[in-house]
């Protein structure tokens, strides 16, 4: 069964070699994200050049997203490897001083982060094993002890969940809006980098606000005219608070349930899933599904049946794209991994019971009524495809957002836009520009292996039945 549900493959150690990847691709992959979080310049550049090259050969469009790590905040070390146990009610200060931790305070490196904390703020480590509640603001405290040079800023803190930690934990602050750029510098030089290999989306961490969004398309815009389109992490409460601004800034939407998981109630992640989907359904932006989608496969041969459901649930709430993390980068199988979510989405997308007639159900979009006109076209004529004449992709994606059951051909003259159409559900893009300039429907036709049947042509303002 033709999957309409899109997949977006995290590239890594298991996956990034050529042979992998062609595997990949054709088993179901449409989308290649390459994580900066890990591995060398080197190694991104020629996960791009063998990504780039594997699309040519089998004159098929691939996307490409450049996932930037972000702020990172850990804590520092501590004086011994081993794990210092925190109990529920003592106090455990945080500081910017660079000695080594005890049992009673750690470094937080990062002084943007402890100028935000304020009275009442939770600090989370071991993803939420440990809770730290804020008594007492930062201030600076006298100069103690071996290697404290200079009075460090210090925030003090009630461990009210404790668990053991050690050096080096991540931490999350679910309460806190921290006053940082969205780029740190490691971000910076990565995405100089990465901009000189025209990537087709950049994925953005720490999201927070919408001028977010706009810093890094400033920046992005500043150093090229390649048409990148950037995509936004959810996985803040915050970004949750200012979704609609964000969504309206950005040009399409992760949302990352993993983080948010961690700083929000793991109980309310899904109903808010659902929601941010809504929502980007309405503004007609891609939503992609990321974290732990088929999780269990890194070492086994079949997913969880509750792993399955979840997958097939994405599909029936209608998002644009799922994402694998590290059952494709680090798993023994990414190949299978793919053929097991191309099937499962194929079923889901086909199945006539939850997927009926779906262009009604998107709130009222006045400008894209036109976009309704060609969706019911082909629901009432039982059309077996929509071909699109799509000179910059934006038809394509505005019909899609309306959720036709059958697929939607996009014939584009630009590669780039072929490329990020990649996105979109239901879309299956085509860069050829004699078909384009020719407008040859035969072609398309042959091209993706459509049914015969009626077709919907758009081209243009125009719609045409066939």
């Amino acid at each position: 069964m033709r999957k309409l549900t899109k997949i977006v493959a995290s590239i890594g150690p298991n996956s990034q070699k050529s042979k992998i990847l062609k595997e990949m691709i054709q088993a179901g992959a449409d989308v290649c994200r390459l994580n900066f979080s890990h591995d060398t310049k080197k190694v991104q550049g020629a996960k791009f050049d063998a990504i780039r090259k594997i699309s040519a050969d089998l004159e098929r469009p691939v996307a490409i997203i450049v996932d930037l790590q972000g702020p990172k905040h850990r804590i520092g070390n501590f004086e011994t490897e081993d794990k210092y146990p925190l109990k529920a009610g003592q106090v455990f200060i945080l500081d910017n001083d660079s000695a080594p931790g005890d049992s009673a305070r750690v470094q937080l490196p990062d002084e943007d982060v402890l100028m935000s904390l304020k009275l009442g703020d939770r600090v989370l480590l071991n993803d939420g094993k440990i809770e730290l509640e804020v008594i007492a603001k930062a201030q600076e405290c006298a100069p103690k002890g071996k290697g404290r040079k200079n009075a460090p800023l210090q925030v003090t803190t009630r461990v009210v969940r404790g668990d053991e930690i050690w050096s080096r934990r991540g931490f999350n602050l679910p309460d806190t809006e921290v006053a940082t750029s969205v780029l740190t510098e490691k971000d910076r030089a990565d995405l100089e980098f990465a901009l000189a290999k025209n990537p087709d989306f950049v994925a953005i961490s720490f999201v927070q606000k919408p001028e977010d969004v706009a810093e890094v398309r400033d920046f992005i815009t500043a150093r090229t005219a390649y048409p990148v389109r950037i995509i936004a992490k959810i996985e803040r409460p915050h970004a949750i608070k200012r979704f609609e601004e964000i969504a309206s800034a950005a040009d399409a939407v992760m949302i990352a349930r993993g983080d948010l998981a961690v700083e929000m109630p793991y109980w309310k992640v899904p109903a808010i899933q659902r929601s941010l989907i809504r929502t980007c359904r309405r503004k007609n932006v891609p939503v992609i599904i990321a974290t732990q989608m088929l999780s269990s496969m890194v070492d086994s041969e079949f997913p969880l049946r509750a792993e399955v459901s979840d997958v097939a649930t994405s599909a029936y709430l209608r998002a644009d794209s799922v994402m694998t993390s590290e059952e494709t980068t680090i798993g023994e199988n990414p190949v299978l991994v793919m053929q097991t979510m191309a099937k499962i989405l194929g079923y889901a997308d086909n199945d006539s019971y939850e997927n009926s007639y779906d262009c009604n159900r998107v709130d009222h979009i006045p400008e894209n009524d036109w976009s309704r006109s060609v969706s019911s076209m082909a629901y009432l004529n039982k059309a077996s495809v929509i071909i699109v004449f799509d000179r910059d992709g934006v038809r394509s994606r505005e019909i899609s957002n309306r959720r036709p059951d059958i697929p939607i051909v996009a014939v584009c003259n630009d590669r780039v836009v072929a490329n990020q159409l990649c996105l979109s559900r239901g879309v299956f893009p085509i860069f050829d520009e004699r078909m384009f300039g020719q407008r040859d429907v035969v072609a398309a036709l042959s091209h993706v292996g459509a049914q015969k049947g009626k077709i919907v042509i758009v081209d243009g303002e125009k719609i045409e039945l066939q």
